[in-house]
């Protein structure tokens, strides 16, 4: 704690030192009657404002990330730049020719360090402050043994910053002979840039999405500063103003490493990177066109305006067209729905992964999601922050679609909400149609199941119990053959024995029979059947009557899936009033419309709610297997048990 508070203490020192010497240096500006164009010309408006971007964003930098070298880097890049002015405005404060040499020489070696050491220093440690891996240590090494190098190409010229100062005491009588030395060192001040921007470039390839946010920051400050400082560069006569493009590059850094959700970044960076590329298109078409004109059009006629005039002309259509291929570079089709419900609707039938992969592709999105039932069907790798879409089907929310925010933003706009609501409805129906597919082939795995389950039961109940009836009856009748005339008695015992077995053979048949299909229903009907059922519970098993009803006006002609249903769960139902019901009556109601709905109520006493035993379980399971629906439990006038079947196909009445 007190290392942090050491350091912290540090960095305001520092920047408190840039701040003084910036304000001495334009104070003393105007106290001898220098206007804007001669602390212009001097550069102490250029280092000046450098100084504070850079000195005070170091001290953000190392306020809050005190561990981080990025921010004491651009606390001794702020330094440089400010000493430079504050040097040179000193030198005209001392006396004494010695002492305005050693002022001159700082002031021209200050600033180099700046720029050719503390500024790709950083860059290549940005944003963690630590070299992207153990081999990029030759290139940090290599930018530190050359920074020298341009410190001594400005100060060896000798010259000082303002007039009416002496030369310092670096300077070098042999310095136009040394040509070649300083045109290396400006190739390496190139170099080192371009190395820091390489590293960055790998740095956003591999970073995740926080760091690709960070870097998106420093992209923006990059564009605008090679914007406006490469004319500087190259065009004699560029105003020296355009140099004060480079502190929004420590302003972007400290944004980046302090508070990179700020803004939507993205959006900043296209627009940045629009009106760069039309700069560019607008100078090549301006330098052609004036090379061009030169030889076709006299100076007299105004070549300049001619120029500006057909310029304009161009450039004017050429701003959309930029503008739409950066957005779709960093956006995607969103601002093209019916592209990307095009792209969906191509790959709703190679399944689900294509659409939730071409859904990614065409918004430019870093992770989209389809959670269905649990199951999540990705493309991309998914990070903070991840919006969540419900997917409606017929009122029915039946998926779930993730999204992930891009590099920059803090959340969805209004443009990708718009695009993911219109292609969620094909992709929600995409969804419904899938689960009703996976439900259809679990239907029928349960219907082998259950039937295979069926077999092995009547196999099992074959073999175990009527097919040793029946090899007693054949035993049986083979013994009384053979003893029918020599034991008589003994015949006839054997004969009484194989009757019994023989009934109970037919018992188990009829079982068996009746465990399949009651004969009941192919007898009497589904209608006579539960009255026959009902006339025979009018009994408890206490000897106390019950009264049991059945009331209906008619059914017409079900399938035989449907009528076992209805006389099972009505059965069970009545059964279930007389064995555990205190009523006195009980009433089975079957009434079919579009629906056949089945009602067994009885005027017992209230109860609390029903517990589902064995019974309430098969019903509701035998009303599922057919579409139906199920409900059972007391009412104030009673108990009251409820199944209700959609019908496929009606019939006559029977």
């Amino acid at each position: 704690m007190t290392t942090s508070r050491n350091r912290r203490g540090l960095a305001g020192a520092l920047a408190a030192l840039v701040v003084v010497e910036v304000v001495f240096a334009v104070a003393y500006g105007i106290s001898i009657g220098w206007g804007w164009r001669q602390l212009v010309d001097n550069f102490v408006v250029t280092n000046g404002l450098m100084g504070l971007t850079f000195g005070l964003c170091g001290a953000v930098i190392a306020w809050h990330r005190p561990a981080n070298p990025i921010g004491w880097l651009f606390l001794a890049d702020g330094i440089g730049h400010a000493t430079t002015p504050f040097a040179d405005a000193l030198a005209h404060v001392v006396h004494g020719q010695l002492a305005q040499q050693v002022l001159v020489t700082i002031s021209l070696a200050a600033w180099p360090w700046s720029i050719g050491l503390f500024l790709p220093l950083a860059l290549l440690l940005f944003p963690d402050g630590r070299l992207l891996s153990p081999r990029w240590r030759w290139a940090a090494i290599g930018i530190i043994a050359t920074a020298p190098l341009f410190v001594l190409e400005m100060a060896g010229e000798g010259a000082p910053v303002s007039p009416g100062l002496p030369r310092g005491l670096l300077t070098i009588r042999s310095y136009d002979s040394l040509q070649p030395l300083w045109t290396a060192t400006e190739v390496r001040n190139i170099v080192a840039i371009l190395i820091a921007l390489v590293c960055l470039a790998i740095r956003y390839r591999r970073a995740d999405e926080t760091g690709r946010r960070q870097l998106l920051w420093l992209l923006l400050a990059s564009v605008i500063a090679l914007l406006f400082v490469t004319p500087w560069a190259f065009v004699a006569g560029t105003p020296i103003l355009v140099l004060l493009a480079i502190p929004l590059i420590p302003i972007s850094v400290a944004v980046a490493i302090v508070r990179y959700q700020l803004l939507d970044i993205r959006l900043v960076v296209s627009r940045a990177l629009t009106w760069a590329l039309l700069s560019l298109v607008a100078i090549g078409i301006y330098a052609a066109l004036v090379a061009i004109l030169d030889s076709l059009i006299a100076s007299q006629v105004g070549r300049s305006a001619a120029v500006t005039v057909v310029v304009a002309l161009v450039i004017a259509p050429v701003l959309p067209r930029l503008q739409q291929l950066v957005d779709r570079a960093l956006y995607g089709d969103r601002n093209d729905p019916a592209r990307v419900a095009s792209r969906v609707g191509e790959q709703l039938s190679a399944g689900l992964p294509g659409v939730v992969a071409a859904i990614r592709s065409g918004l430019r999105l870093p992770y989209v999601g389809l959670v269905i039932d649990g199951v999540v069907t990705a493309s991309g790798a998914a990070g903070p922050p991840v919006v969540r879409l419900e997917l409606s089907y017929g009122g029915e929310v039946v998926g779930v679609l993730e999204v992930g925010v891009r590099s920059g933003e803090s959340g969805l706009s209004a443009a990708d909400r718009s695009v993911l609501g219109l292609v969620g409805v094909p992709l929600a129906a995409a969804v419904h149609a899938t689960r009703l597919s996976a439900e259809l082939q679990a239907s029928r795995e349960k219907l082998v199941s259950a039937r295979e389950e069926e077999r092995r039961r009547l196999r099992r109940d074959l073999h175990d119990g009527l097919g040793p009836t029946l090899t007693g009856v054949a035993f049986s009748a083979d013994a009384a053959a053979n003893l029918i005339r020599t034991d008589t008695p003994r015949a006839v015992e054997l004969l009484a024995r194989l009757r019994a077995d023989t009934r109970a053979a037919i018992t188990d048949v009829r079982r068996l029979v009746d465990d399949l299909r009651p004969p009941a229903l192919d007898e009497l009907g589904l209608i006579g059947a539960l009255q026959q059922r009902a006339d025979q519970l009018t009994f408890r098993a206490d000897g106390s009557a019950i009264r049991v009803s059945v009331a209906t006006d008619g059914l017409p002609t079900l399938p035989a899936a449907l009528e076992v249903a209805a006389y099972r769960i009505a059965t069970e139902a009545l059964t279930n009033v007389v064995r555990h019901s205190r009523a006195t009556s009980a009433v089975l109601t079957l009434h079919c419309a579009t629906d056949l709905v089945i009602e067994v109520a009885d005027d017992g006493p209230p109860t609390d709610d029903w517990h589902p035993g064995v019974g309430l379980q098969a019903m509701q399971e035998r009303a599922a297997e057919l579409g139906g629906a199920f409900q059972a439990g007391p009412t104030a006038t009673g108990g009251l048990v409820k199944a209700q079947f959609p019908l496929v196909a009606t019939g006559e009445v029977r």
